[in-house]
């Protein structure tokens, strides 16, 4: 019985939002880390990205990522990037994706989320909120 307990415990905790992965890192050149909680991860090939991890890349980093709604997003050089929201259904394709770029440049190409629904893919900036509508975009920070 306390082992069903436990195990119960723990798959609750990972399946979790807070827990789950909602990307993965397709590029990285230079420095780039992936900060979760107190952790800072070096960003590598492979690697998973969760809400609430923020992505920071050095004077010579560069990172890409690609989401479970194959929303894709490219960090430049000197770049701070918060993955603040991210629910995706895949079943309906319907979701919430905001993120906040405090620093550098952030090159998007939308995907499910942005296409299912107006409004649901936002992308925040120390001066402004952007609602993204479905496109290839741009961001720069200085």
């Amino acid at each position: 019985m306390r082992r069903l307990l436990v195990f119960a415990l723990l798959a609750t905790i990972a399946s979790s939002p807070a827990f789950a992965e909602i990307g993965r890192i397709k590029r990285v050149m230079g420095a780039a880390v992936v900060e979760r909680g107190t952790a800072r991860l070096p960003a590598t090939v492979g690697g998973t990205v969760e809400q609430g991890d923020v992505v920071a890349t050095g004077k010579d980093g560069r990172v890409s990522i690609t989401f479970s709604d194959n929303t894709r997003f490219s960090a430049g050089p000197g770049s701070r990037i918060a993955l603040s929201e991210y629910r995706f259904d895949d079943t309906t394709r319907k979701g919430a994706f905001v993120t906040r770029v405090d620093r550098g440049s952030l090159a998007i190409v939308s995907g499910q989320i942005a296409h299912e629904s107006r409004d649901a893919m936002k992308v925040r900036t120390p001066t402004s909120l952007l609602g993204v509508r479905g496109t290839r975009f741009v961001v720069n920070v200085r």
